[in-house]
């Protein structure tokens, strides 16, 4: 079975700021829009930007995992090794404060990968991570 892409709506409580995280230091293409919420291609997939300007995003705190607190909740998407890379370096080269800065987890087990964790400008955190093998993607 082919992966469908998936959909996620998430608040935002700045229509122009999302803008200009998602589409220009994320590099997502915009999509349709109306005065209070944005589509953009999440890497093949639909999030949308909700205007919501009273509300910061959830945040449940962390858990632990490998060594760091994991924000919860999160989003994010598995990229290939090199395009994690040239986002990593996008990232760092637009000033972005790291949750957790990009490094490879899990290093000689079960499901090693690549993730680094940050905010867009409204709270919400995002995971971005890859595989070297995409095998080890669900490996226990």
């Amino acid at each position: 079975m082919a992966l469908r892409p998936f959909h996620l709506a998430f608040p935002v409580h700045d229509l122009a700021a999302a803008r200009a995280f998602w589409g220009g230091t994320m590099g997502c293409p915009e999509g349709r829009s109306a005065d209070d919420w944005v589509d953009f291609d999440f890497f093949g997939h639909q999030i949308v930007a909700h205007l919501f300007a009273d509300r910061q995003a959830p945040d449940a705190g962390g858990n632990p995992v490998d060594g760091f607190d994991v924000p919860i909740p999160h989003f994010g998407i598995v990229l290939d090794m090199a395009d994690w890379q040239q986002l990593a370096d996008r990232l760092i080269a637009a000033g972005t404060h790291f949750e957790i800065e990009p490094y490879v987890r899990f290093k000689g087990q079960a499901g090693e990968q690549a993730t680094m964790f940050f905010r867009d400008p409204s709270g919400n955190a995002i995971e971005m991570k890859a595989f070297a093998d995409l095998g080890q993607l669900f490996a226990k």
